[in-house]
């Protein structure tokens, strides 16, 4: 995926606007993601008024206050706006880890080309691998919020490294975050365990406390 941004700079929308220029800080923000591309501008009504609702979508999917872990998915603001100043009038709501082409870059026009955006807003959802999971998920966006995101996910296929298993490990990672919790608690001495092998014998095991 970030061989379409290859040998171009990529902008977050923070305070500091950090520069992604480099093809390892590329591969790290965009691989193993579905990667949206928002095509939409600050002068536009119809875009003014789905900014919101992508904008919340983004943040249930990424933000800590609502999930344990970021979703994979990043967006990219393809910016139509006419001039600069609009660009970043329209950027200054909107959640600091989505990250946007320069204005200066033609690739803002040659993107719109690519993917035949014919209307605004749009979003294209792109696979890890490039393809095209859908030309415009704008009105699936609108419909389903959040929700979509696990279904392109399947279409994708896309891997979740975050479930992956620990490799050469003494013991198996745990199934929860609160299971290493669960084994203190509950955890039974061997011996205790062996006497209770019955668990409707042994009296003095199952009532001794009642």
């Amino acid at each position: 995926m970030a061989s379409l941004f290859s040998g171009r700079v990529l902008i977050r929308n923070n305070s500091d606007q950090d520069e992604l220029d480099t093809e390892a800080e590329l591969s790290r923000r965009l691989e193993n993601r579905l990667v949206l591309l928002f095509f939409g501008a600050g002068s536009c009504p119809e875009c003014q008024a789905f900014a919101p609702i992508l904008r919340d979508f983004f943040v249930r999917l990424t933000d800590e206050f609502y999930v344990l872990r970021a979703a994979q998915v990043a967006l990219v603001y393809v910016s139509q706006d006419p001039t600069e100043e609009q660009q970043d009038l329209f950027l200054r709501d909107m959640p600091k880890k989505w990250l946007f082409l320069p204005f200066e870059d033609d690739l803002r026009r040659d993107l719109g080309r690519q993917f035949s955006v014919e209307r605004l807003p749009a979003v294209v959802v792109l696979k890890p691998s490039g393809d095209v999971l859908t030309l415009d998920a704008a009105d699936e966006i609108r419909r389903l919020g959040p929700a979509c995101f696990a279904n392109w996910q399947e279409a994708a296929e896309v891997l979740d490294r975050n479930f992956l298993q620990p490799e050469d490990l003494d013991e198996p990672a745990p199934r929860s975050l609160t299971e290493p919790l669960r084994r203190c608690k509950y955890r039974v001495d061997p011996a205790a365990r062996a006497g209770c092998s019955d668990p409707f014998g042994g009296g003095e095991q199952r009532g001794a406390g009642l």
